[in-house]
């Protein structure tokens, strides 16, 4: 059970995808109810336990890569979850103390765990806005006065274009998110595949519970959120393909159903 109590605007009879998502990852933030429907979902596509570990992975594998390598100093992330190992901020912030990250989520839960837990490092910083992804011009509002966009950004969006089902305005707000960011910056997204029959049924049922639903696409759908950006290599590909070397990789080489991509804006 979690170690917080549930807020005013917290509804725990319904699972909630940032708590089931953290029963998939280990943490203990979560309710009986979000717990059920982890399990159900599992027992109809086992994969899913991966594929949540493998997301949490390619973030530290892409924020190192762009903090160490790429000398970005400030990370945009959109759709935090409830806080868990190796957040972006930690992640950047050990390659660059400075890095300062602005994190988005619209959930009391993470706004909770986000208040008590997002310890930045004395040089950087790391703070949390409430927010909607399907607001972004709010989001970019709120934005301005916490991070320097003059100088390139890192736009995360891990795992939460899913919740806007509609592909066109889906990918909308991704390009206005993106075109206000100046030269340089990246974009890291990742989103389901509707390719795995488990994976579908899954979600069907997982959608059936009254939970926010998420919405799997198809590559070429998911490829349409990186148009007129130059994707680093080795380009669009499952979570376990990108840069497998790099940190916290897993081995394996079965496919995931859940692409990856890191690109820049040029």
């Amino acid at each position: 059970m979690s170690d917080y109590p549930a807020s005013s605007g917290m509804d725990i009879r319904r699972p909630h995808s940032a708590r089931v998502w953290n029963y998939w990852l280990g943490g203990k933030d979560n309710y009986e109810v979000d717990r059920e429907i982890g399990d159900q979902v599992a027992e109809v596509f086992p994969g899913i336990v991966e594929v949540a570990r493998d997301q949490r992975r390619f973030l530290g594998r892409a924020v190192s890569h762009l903090a160490k390598d790429a000398g970005i100093r400030q990370f945009l992330d959109i759709g935090t979850g409830l806080p868990t190992a190796d957040n972006t901020h930690e992640v950047a912030q050990r390659a660059a103390p400075a890095a300062h990250v602005v994190y988005i989520d619209n959930d009391p839960l993470v706004l909770t765990h986000a208040r008590a837990l997002l310890k930045s490092t004395p040089e950087g910083a790391a703070h949390y806005i409430e927010a909607d992804v399907r607001e972004p011009a709010r989001i970019l509002e709120q934005t301005a006065g916490l991070l320097a966009f003059t100088r390139p950004i890192a736009l995360m969006m891990l795992g939460i274009m899913g919740h806007v089902a509609d592909d066109a305005e889906a990918v909308a707000i991704v390009r206005q998110l993106v075109g206000a960011l100046p030269s340089g910056s990246h974009l890291v997204l990742t989103d389901g595949l509707d390719t795995d029959p488990a994976g579908v049924e899954s979600m069907r049922q997982y959608n059936a519970t009254g939970a926010v639903p998420y919405t799997l696409r198809g590559p070429e759908q998911i490829a349409a959120f990186f148009e007129d950006l130059e994707l680093l290599g080795p380009g669009l590909v499952p979570l376990n393909r990108w840069r497998p070397g790099g940190t916290r990789a897993r081995k394996g080489t079965e496919e995931i159903p859940s692409l990856c991509g890191v690109a820049r804006k040029p």
